[in-house]
């Protein structure tokens, strides 16, 4: 029997949290760069939360607003209550929720929360009669931890794509990591070791958007937890070791019709896709050097973003090859049509790639864009000329390029609303800059003693 004003969703959730003994709540929300952050309330506050919110102060978090703006107040989802696998009951049972942010000034939804740019994205793909479905594919490395619980870059394994132990010595940390997970409400479809050592990929299902994204940030949250408990340090870093594979977040997303048809499937055409599918794929090539800075974006993420280390730097599309930047998978069924994006890297804001994704997709559909045929070939083993006779673009070489294909693009732009774009790129401008006056040690170790 609900409360008040609590709904039935809410007051399952009051339920739970006095069967299960909790203690503390966890509020998640991200910041506009994408880190997680969480205001800790002890578990007696639920009630309120959910019909007042519990406000914060919003200065005090990157990009969000200035110290005059400061007020926030936070409403958890409670479709989003999940208990947190790694407490030790002694220490007390937690629970988290996400929240949106809204703006107690004028009580509606913050346009800084980045949350809320993809709910935008969402509201105009159900305006054209859709829904939006993702799936990524997160990877990380583990590695070791020095004697003062500080981060190496040491991999506690030589395995590689798809090893068993003895070389994959980190599987048990996988399997817990899958506990953790599956604990939290994930449908995990597999998990392997990756290409490098110490590189790892845990796969979840697909899922509409919104708990998409919302699951990216739960994923990194718990896989560090995890690790940490297992003595080593999990990163979402996209290149941490020169010369060997950095770590991706490829990225599946279809959409569906009301009556739950995937309007991406078409089982006449020579590749199962519908006409839909082929202007939503060609809006994300046509906006995609845009797109790069906001699902890769750190200076790091083009370190990984080079020729030779099976990252897509060629703004093409295939159904045979993975050297493209966008591919269409096999699939078995109508309703696994999809496309896949295999640019983004797990260092970035799952709100705001996504959003960015939907929105180049849907202009693609908006102004029937005519969607180039696919390249099968290996494009890596293209010369220049080659390329251009293709006309495959390759996607910016550093964040600095990225940011201004972004600040060129209106539709990207506007994609992450008035207040996030400006900040977004105030920032990222300010990363690169640093980056390019910094002295590196590879420049002292090639430079100093030579001149």
């Amino acid at each position: 029997m609900t409360s008040g004003n609590i709904s039935a969703a809410e007051q399952a959730v009051l339920d739970e949290i006095e069967e299960k003994e909790i203690d503390f709540l966890r509020l998640q929300f991200t910041d506009i760069l994408g880190t997680v952050k969480n205001v800790s309330v002890p578990a007696r506050q639920a009630e309120k939360a959910f019909t007042e919110g519990i406000y914060f102060d919003g200065s005090s978090i990157e990009g969000f607003v200035r110290i005059q703006e400061s007020d926030m107040r936070l409403v958890p989802d409670p479709e989003t209550f999940a208990i947190l696998p790694w407490r030790d009951r002694e220490d007390g049972c937690s629970a988290r929720m996400i929240c949106d942010v809204y703006d107690t000034t004028s009580g509606e939804p913050f346009e800084g929360d980045p949350r809320h740019v993809l709910k935008r994205a969402l509201e105009r793909a159900e305006d054209m009669g859709y829904t939006v479905n993702a799936a990524p594919e997160p990877e990380f490395f583990l590695f070791e931890e020095d004697e003062n619980g500080r981060a190496t870059t040491d991999t506690n394994d030589a395995g590689g794509y798809f090893d068993l132990a003895p070389k994959d010595l980190a599987s048990d940390v996988r399997r817990d990591i899958i506990y953790g997970l599956e604990d939290m409400g994930f449908e995990v479809e597999a998990s392997h070791h990756e290409v490098a050592q110490g590189q790892h990929e845990i796969n979840f299902t697909y899922d509409d958007a919104l708990a998409t994204a919302d699951n990216v940030a739960t994923f990194r949250t718990v896989v560090r937890a995890i690790a940490s408990e297992h003595g080593y340090h999990a990163t979402f870093m996209p290149k941490p070791i020169p010369k060997i594979n950095g770590s991706g977040m490829h990225t599946h997303i279809s959409l569906f019709t009301d009556d739950g048809e995937n309007a991406f499937h078409d089982g006449d055409d020579e590749f199962d896709l519908s006409d839909t599918a082929k202007s939503f794929l060609a809006g994300v090539l046509e906006h995609a050097p845009a797109i790069t800075a906001v699902a890769n974006p750190t200076v790091n993420s083009y370190k990984r973003l080079v020729p030779g280390y099976e990252a897509p730097v060629y703004v093409a599309w295939s159904d045979r090859n993975r050297s493209s930047l966008i591919r269409k998978p096999a699939a078995r069924v109508p309703a696994a049509s999809r496309i896949e994006l295999r640019s983004p890297d797990p260092s970035c804001n799952p709100y705001l790639a996504i959003a960015t994704m939907i929105h180049a997709g849907l202009d693609g559909i908006e102004n029937d864009l005519e969607c180039p045929d696919p390249v099968r070939e290996n494009i890596y083993e293209f010369d220049e000329q080659t390329r251009e006779e293709y006309g495959i673009d390759t996607l910016p070489s550093n964040l600095g390029e990225a940011v201004d294909a972004l600040e060129d693009d209106d539709v990207v732009y506007d994609a992450l609303g008035d207040h996030v774009a400006p900040k977004f790129v105030e920032a990222k401008r300010q990363e690169f800059e640093e980056y390019l006056i910094d002295v590196s040690q590879w420049e002292l170790d090639r430079y100093l003693e030579t001149f």
